[in-house]
């Protein structure tokens, strides 16, 4: 079973190294501490769905007067 020893960065390291830090986080948990000896942990997740995904809209206007609407607004009459 191997072993991994998890390296604890400052801050400052952090700040420095904040691109490299999130390549390491998708592999592995990243652990920061602070001055005040505070430790915070940066852990990749995984996307869920799409970044394509909108969520739906509920209208009180019909289809076909959503498409009147949008036909006028293209032809340039009002």
């Amino acid at each position: 079973m191997e072993e991994t020893l998890m390296k604890i960065y400052t801050c400052s390291e952090a700040r420095q190294k904040l691109s490299t830090l999130l390549e390491i986080a998708r592999r592995e948990e990243v652990i920061i501490r602070n001055r005040a000896g505070e430790t915070f942990s940066l852990v990749y997740r995984k996307p869920e769905g799409s970044p394509l995904d909108v969520p739906g809209v509920t209208a009180a206007a019909s289809t076909e007067e959503i498409l009147d609407a949008v036909r006028e607004s293209r032809s340039g009459h009002r």
